[in-house]
């Protein structure tokens, strides 16, 4: 490409995003399309893939096309780039029809930059003969893993888009998600008639956030002690399998003092909306959700989420976890993990009703994400190798990394645990093999006649905790398996036979105290390179973009990015000048905010920094 180009594409960055340069990949992915290429982008969740076709969109003639699969994010997309003076708009279901024919309008007088719509609307005839009439700059497909039934999020209107390869084949088309496996990769390219298309493939780590994966004693302790020593104050989202988790542990956190809404699939369409829009207008709300909640939330400064489930993929986790820190800033994931959610996915793999190569793959899925709790070495290396990404060296900011686990010979106890199993006929769940290794003479045992089994008591000289750790982690090594039976009836797998037979030895990790591993983090604070003089300037920048932005009816970080703050507070500029120096303030920022902003900085007396 010419040097001009280059050239042109920052000064686009410059002026309007008020940022110096490109991160990563983006200045390539910026390159191809500008000049009228096509692209497969894949990229990190806060990588900055909007900025790979919302900079050649300025740079090209005519609209871009931007098909997203929420109304959500298409609002605060839009919403976005109208705060940067950027010709904006979305159509969506939610627009009546005169607002739609408005938007319309727009679009062929000229006077949109970049219009969002759903890939449903997309592919119709209408939209199709709309779209002939005017020149378009490029199609932008985002979140295109759902593209794929191997994807997070299998979407059959996607499969639809075909057709713009076929409509309109000089204009450049770009796909871009933020996690695809190697088979969804190949899904994306040939179902979008992308074959050809360079892929740009960006670094998965996140390195601005810290993993966490504990094992849940008393989840609700552990959650509130998480959250009241490291994140008091921020965003946050807490992941539960359930509606009725949801709503339990919602309730529990309002009791304790946190700002703590629900969101799941069994409200009502209106109650999901308020709740959305507290989380994405409020600061430190937290949402207790299922899975339902995430897809199309962008709000940059969620400083931590927390899953109180497992997860049933890494595709899954890296998804959902990925929802902290988008703006870079110090963020932390904690997983409380627990015997009882083996056994629960286990149970729902042997009852699914899908093939035996479906099930495979989620098996394989389900394996990884087991691996991934139970390591004993680096968590993001693990992680980054689940996406052909290799990290040569240890993260050093994982929990892993900063206090190494440690293990121990537990091959005695393991063939222990597998004989108390087959000894009691393989018809009995986790908690009576446990009562069995423990000498407890139940009513249940006793009825049984099990206290005549030769492993009866062998096992009093580890804790009831430790045997039910034994037992998680021979779950998650495949060596037991659980009956689908939906009573968690235990068996023993094929692989665990060398282990009976003293042909080889296994070693187990030493499960950490969880509430000593949470001291011994420190807080993952976003503002942490603050000095504590400048304190109040911070919360008082917070609380001016707090006041604009209801004014407006926005998001803060519609108006300024946490980030932004921070250079604010470091810098403290003392002209307009030196405001358009902060990272993340273009002229259409600096000419409608600046004044405000400044003024928050010269009414305080602190004295310039230098």
């Amino acid at each position: 490409m010419m040097s001009a180009s280059k050239d042109r594409a920052r000064e686009v960055l410059r002026q309007v995003w008020g940022y110096s340069d490109f991160r990563g990949r983006q200045a390539d992915v910026v390159d191809t399309v500008a000049n009228g290429g096509d692209a497969l982008v894949l990229m990190p969740t806060g990588g900055g893939k909007s900025l790979c076709y919302q900079v050649p969109a300025l740079m090209r003639s005519g609209t871009a096309i931007v098909i997203s699969p929420l109304i959500s994010l298409m609002q605060d997309q839009v919403a976005t780039l109208l705060q940067l003076g950027v010709r904006a708009a979305y159509l969506s279901s939610s627009l009546d029809l005169h607002e739609a024919r408005a938007i319309e309008t727009q679009l062929l007088d000229g006077s949109l930059d970049l219009l969002y719509m759903a890939p449903e609307r997309m592919v119709t005839p209408r939209n199709l003969a709309l779209l002939s009439r005017v020149p378009i700059s490029l199609f932008a497909i985002d979140e295109a893993h759902c593209v794929s039934q191997w994807g997070h999020d299998f979407r059959a209107d996607y499969l639809g888009l075909s057709v713009l390869a076929e409509q309109f084949p000089d204009v450049p088309r770009l796909a871009l998600t933020a996690t695809a496996d190697l088979r969804t990769r190949a899904d994306i390219a040939r179902l979008l008639k992308l074959d050809h298309a360079p892929v740009f493939l960006s670094s998965f780590d996140r390195p601005n956030i810290y993993y966490r994966i504990l094992p849940r004693l008393n989840a609700m302790d552990q959650l509130t002690d998480f959250i009241r020593r490291e994140h008091p104050q921020d965003a946050g989202i807490v992941y539960c399998l359930s509606r009725a988790k949801t709503e339990r542990v919602a309730a529990a956190l309002v009791k304790q003092g946190f700002p703590a809404l629900v969101y799941h699939a069994g409200l009502s369409p209106a109650e999901r909306e308020a709740n959305q829009t507290r989380f994405l207008r409020e600061e430190g709300i937290i949402v207790v959700a299922t899975i339902a909640f995430g897809m199309g939330i962008d709000k940059p400064n969620v400083r931590f989420v927390a899953h109180l489930d497992l997860p049933k993929s890494l595709e899954a986790y890296y998804q959902e976890t990925g929802r902290a820190g988008r703006d870079g800033l110090p963020s932390t994931v904690s997983l409380f993990y627990g015997l009882q959610d083996v056994i629960k996915h286990q149970q729902m793999l042997a009852q699914s009703n899908g093939s035996e190569a479906h099930k495979r793959h989620e098996r394989r899925r389900i394996d990884a994400m087991l691996q991934l709790c139970e390591t004993t070495a680096c968590r993001r290396q693990l992680l980054l190798r689940y996406f052909d990404e290799h990290m040569p060296e240890p993260c050093g900011h994982c929990d892993v990394c900063s206090e190494p686990v440690a293990t121990w010979d537990a091959t005695e106890p393991a063939r222990m645990a597998l004989s108390a199993v087959y000894r009691t006929g393989q018809r009995y769940g986790v908690e009576y093999a446990v009562e069995i290794l423990s000498g407890k003479r139940s009513d249940r045992v006793l009825s049984n006649g099990h206290e005549q089994l030769a492993v009866f008591g062998q096992g009093v000289h580890l804790s009831l905790k430790a045997w039910r750790s034994v037992y998680r982690q021979l779950l998650a090594h495949g060596l037991l398996l659980v009956d689908a039976d939906g009573y968690g009836t235990l068996r023993l797998a094929p692989e665990c036979r060398p282990l009976l037979k003293g042909e080889v030895s296994l070693q187990l990790r030493k499960d950490r105290d969880t509430a000593s591993s949470q001291r011994s983090s420190k807080p993952s604070r976003a503002a942490s390179n603050i000095e504590p003089a400048d304190e109040p300037l911070w919360q008082a920048l917070r609380a001016r973009r707090s006041k604009l932005a209801k004014e407006q009816g926005v998001p803060p970080y519609v108006i300024f990015h946490d980030s932004t703050l921070i250079d604010m507070v470091m810098r403290q500029p003392q002209s307009l000048q030196e405001m358009s120096t902060v990272a993340g303030i273009g002229e259409s920022k600096l000419a409608r905010y600046g004044e405000a902003f400044l003024a928050v900085i010269l009414d305080q007396s602190y004295p310039v920094m230098g």
